[in-house]
């Protein structure tokens, strides 16, 4: 119970739960289906992720490539790889930001916030 009398609807607290559960589970599909881009070289290289981080496409344009330079090129497309990723992380944050918050802003262990 807590002070002044008021106790503790255990049954609303658990439906509560498990609404924030749903959300959350909702909120990751929507977020592993949700393609992100991220582009390096003035966006000679663009890499497509997905919301959890998973590489869906990598476009370079021929002016990129350079037969004697293939060091830019990789750096090229690793830029363009964690750029995307950067910014699947921050989609991440802002969608399941606020449902982690909800629980006790600790969140729950695995997820990538």
């Amino acid at each position: 119970m807590f002070p002044g009398g008021g106790g503790v609807d255990m049954q609303q607290l658990l439906q509560q739960a498990q609404k924030m559960q749903q959300d959350l589970a909702t909120a990751q599909q929507e977020l592993a289906e949700t393609p992100v881009e991220g582009s390096a070289g003035g966006g000679l290289v663009k890499a497509t992720v997905t919301g959890s981080g998973e590489l869906t496409a990598l476009v370079i344009s021929p002016a990129a490539v350079d037969p004697e330079d293939t060091e830019t090129l990789a750096d090229l497309v690793i830029a363009a790889v964690r750029d995307a990723n950067n910014a699947a992380q921050e989609l991440a944050k802002t969608k399941l930001g606020p449902l982690a918050q909800g629980l006790g802003g600790g969140g729950f262990p695995g997820l990538p916030l």
